[in-house]
């Protein structure tokens, strides 16, 4: 039994690492590829491959006229929404590894997803590392209570915070004290400078050149500070392994799951 993919978004950064991992892979099968500029051609050869004898559709709706089990979106966020709920509607799980998405848009998704019986897997970043920063920062979060986030990204970065720094916050607020820290409506001077609340988390996003994608969570009690970070290099290696691990386990539960970890022991 071989799990077919549609990547969307195959000739990204991301997508193109992945039409070669899936096309490598002996229980996966490439089964379609949308990238509106390179429509017609085969997926194979704009990633850098020999062909696949695949062709590259423009859109996710036509790429969907073929058989597949598991739909794959490394998009822009503001698309990655309506192609999830595409591909759910025709009954296909999902794989979603773009950012931008809010709590409302998960829950929305969820829904439909519940509906039809399908699972979505979707997760802020599909690094193992960064997963386990994430689980070490909510162990954390039990036992200390005042904490943020910071999330580090290139000046060029669109969505603010990342999706790793945005479902690190979310996460972190289910399961956090209360915060000592002055109520912000208590602050004088300009109270964004405190951040954005997500979550009932402050969340704070950098966006200089020199830096690629990086997040950390800093936790601090009396006389001692916590920092727990992760990151990133300049290639797309990391979210590889993690994006095929949530391709071959994301139709084991219908529903919306949150974050790598949940797939993991």
């Amino acid at each position: 039994m071989t799990t077919s993919v549609i990547i969307v978004g195959a000739t990204g950064w991301v997508g193109r690492a992945l039409v070669a991992a899936v096309a490598a892979a002996p229980d996966l099968t490439l089964a379609g590829a949308v990238a509106r500029r390179a429509a017609g051609q085969d997926a194979g050869s704009v990633a850098g491959l020999a062909p696949l004898g695949v062709a590259v559709s423009a859109t996710l709706e036509e790429a969907l006229r073929a058989s597949c089990d598991v739909v794959v979106d490394y998009t822009k966020p503001d698309l990655v929404k309506g192609h999830a709920l595409t591909a759910v509607a025709a009954g296909r799980h999902v794989v979603v590894g773009t950012s931008g998405l809010t709590a409302e848009d998960y829950a929305e998704i969820d829904r439909a997803a519940r509906e039809k019986g399908v699972g979505v897997l979707a997760a802020g970043n599909f690094s193992i590392t960064a997963t386990l920063m994430a689980r070490f920062a909510l162990m954390a979060a039990k036992y200390v209570p005042d904490v943020e986030v910071i999330d580090y990204a290139s000046a060029s970065k669109p969505d603010v915070p990342s999706g790793t720094g945005r479902e690190l916050a979310e996460r972190l607020g289910a399961v956090r004290q209360d915060p000592t820290s002055k109520p912000v409506g208590e602050l004088r001077g300009p109270q964004e400078t405190r951040g954005a609340e997500i979550g009932r988390t402050r969340v704070h996003s950098v966006r200089m050149p020199g830096f690629i994608l990086s997040c950390e969570a800093l936790f601090g009690l009396p006389d001692e500070r916590l920092t727990i970070r992760h990151d990133a290099g300049s290639s797309a290696t990391p979210y590889v392994a993690g994006t095929l691990l949530a391709v071959r386990k994301v139709g084991e539960q219908a529903g919306l799951r949150r974050g790598l970890d949940s797939l993991m022991d």
